[in-house]
Formats: structure tokens, C-alpha cells, sequence
């Protein structure tokens, strides 16, 4: 949460000239409800769900860019799904970041508790390992600098075929 998925991908979709999807944003058009309204139904393991069927569907498109949610990872489906049949970007940015990127943003259920920044803390923990798994590339996003960061995941693009 926090790291700049969608604003990053909408960027580099420009840059690309690619389409740009963000998986949360289809998981809303095809429901007609909203994340949170999602998590608060169906719970944390319906959205996961919905979740799966959507980055199943998206990478398998050739030749877009892809925004996922936070925590499409926890899923192994997913993981292979994202490994397999694109070039993973991890967006690593410190929970500090994170913390003051997401601190007026209502819309994540996730951080609906006390004390938000032990809950990225503990999704921190949890996730890091596997969006290291996943990717083929770590990018920073600490420095807030779009155009930089951009042009560094571009460059990591640079070797990768495109499908």
C-alpha cells in the first residue's frame, strides 16, 4: 500500500504505449461496489477471490501494464500466474513511506484499525518474501520522484521481450 502501483502504471502505460489495467479498479467495475464495501460483504477471502479470477484474466492480455493490489501476492496462483507471464516490478517502499503515502486514504479496509502503521509493519513482514519471489526486478519508491523511478523500471524493462 502506498508504493505508487497505479500511478507509476498509468505513467508507464503512457510512456509505452501500452494499456494500463489496475486489477482493485476491475474488481470494482465488475462487482459495482467498491473495495471496501467488498472486504466488508465477502469479507477478506472473498475479495481474494475475485481477486484471483481478475489477475488470472489480466495477465493473461499481452502486452499491458499491470497494477495489482497489495496484496494480490498472497496468493501462490497469483504469483505464478504474475511471474510467468509478465516482468514483475516490487515497488519496495519502507513502511514509514508507506505510513504517510496512505494516512488520509479511506479506501484501504486493511488499515481500518488503531494503529495503521503496525499493520504495515505486519503486511510488510508477511509480504516482502513474496513480492520477492515474484519479481524480476526491485524498483524503490522511497524518493517520491516519479520520472526517476519510472525511468528506472523502464530500464529494467529494456531486456525483457515483450509479449
Amino acid at each position: 500500500m502506498g508504493a505508487g502501483k497505479s500511478t507509476l502504471g498509468r505513467q508507464l502505460a503512457q510512456l509505452l504505449n501500452r494499456p494500463f489495467h489496475d486489477s482493485d479498479r476491475v474488481i470494482e467495475e465488475k462487482t459495482g461496489a467498491d473495495i471496501p464495501w467488498i472486504f466488508d460483504m465477502e469479507g477478506e477471502e472473498g475479495f481474494r477471490r475475485r481477486e484471483s479470477e481478475v489477475i488470472d484474466e489480466l495477465s493473461a492480455l499481452p502486452g499491458i501494464v499491470l497494477a495489482t493490489g497489495g496484496g494480490a501476492v498472497v496468493t501462490e496462483e497469483n504469483r505464478r500466474h504474475l511471474h510467468e507471464r509478465g516482468c514483475v516490478i516490487y515497488l519496495w517502499t519502507p513502511v514509514d513511506v508507506q505510513l504517510a503515502r496512505t494516512r488520509n486514504d479511506r479506501n484501504r479496509p486493511l488499515l481500518r484499525t488503531s494503529n495503521p502503521k503496525a499493520r504495515l509493519t505486519t503486511l510488510f513482514e508477511q509480504r516482502d518474501p513474496l513480492y520477492r519471489e515474484v519479481a524480476h526486478h526491485v524498483v524503490s519508491t522511497a524518493s517520491s520522484n516519479l520520472k526517476k523511478v519510472a525511468d528506472q523500471i523502464l530500464g529494467c524493462l529494456a531486456d525483457f521481450p515483450v509479449r
